[in-house]
């Protein structure tokens, strides 16, 4: 049995005459953190789009878990086993962490109206077993003091912990972190870099990631993707990718633009 989980070939989309990917291919392995890097406007987040069916592929093909997921429409993919959070926050601010949570089992919904209507036996067991479930993540991020607080009313940084628990309420297999760490102070992207091992090992899930901290990319990543307007520019381990002569020179310029910055500096 193949230990592919996602498997990305020959990707490129088009927006106009803009080419936003182009020939783009990877693997995602079941039980690893796999982390796309570059600078703005590289095509990461264009890439975590085509995987979710928000876009779809001008050329190529992606496959998830054996199906082709380019044939799948956008409202299954939640339900195929993928999680996604934003690097903007996308939560019910008038409601509650748990009711966010809860909202994040739907895919695992199996009554009916009449039941849900009815509050019947079958009803009340689907609702313990969802508040199991989402319990078990609360614990797991210390989002215990936030239970039942609005989440107009949470800081920021609790407020990206709370996007990360409702995609594990969904239980999935591939979980896509969008910049996690964006907008985090230095202790809560400590707290995020155990929380990502965390959920490979005791969760069993496969992350792919973008992200920009280069310190939380080689702590968490087994493998990472360097790209670059569109192309990818390496593949690797975090360090192999950070030594690669095209990362360097597209995240800090040129060697001439890197020696004459040694040499003002």
């Amino acid at each position: 049995m193949s230990d592919v989980l996602l498997s990305a070939s020959d990707l490129s989309v088009r927006f106009g005459g803009v080419l936003a990917v182009n020939n783009v291919s990877f693997d995602v392995r079941k039980g690893e953190v796999f982390t796309l890097i570059g600078p703005n406007g590289a095509g990461k987040t264009t890439v975590f789009n085509l995987i979710s069916r928000i876009y779809t592929p001008t050329t190529g093909r992606i496959t998830y878990d054996g199906m082709d997921l380019t044939q799948q429409p956008p409202h299954a993919v939640a339900a195929l086993g993928i999680a996604r959070t934003f690097q903007n926050i996308e939560l019910f601010e008038h409601a509650t962490v748990l009711q966010n949570l809860l909202i994040g089992r739907h895919t695992h919904r199996a009554t009916s109206v009449l039941d849900d209507l009815l509050f019947t036996p079958r009803a009340r067991r689907a609702a313990v077993e969802a508040r199991e479930k989402v319990e078990r993540v609360i614990d797991f991020l210390d989002l215990q003091h936030h239970r039942d607080s609005m989440i107009a009313g949470l800081p920021y940084g609790v407020r990206k912990v709370v996007e990360l628990a409702r995609a594990l309420a969904s239980e999935p297999k591939l979980l896509l972190l969008d910049e996690p760490s964006s907008g985090l102070n230095v202790e809560e992207t400590e707290d995020m870099v155990f929380w990502i091992d965390d959920i490979r090992r005791e969760f069993g899930i496969t992350v792919l990631m973008v992200e920009h901290d280069m310190s939380l990319v080689s702590k968490v990543s087994d493998r990472v993707l360097a790209m670059n307007q569109g192309e990818v520019l390496a593949l690797g381990s975090p360090a192999e990718v950070q030594a690669h002569p095209g990362v360097v020179e597209a995240y800090l310029g040129s060697s001439d633009d890197m020696s004459a910055l040694r040499r003002s500096a």
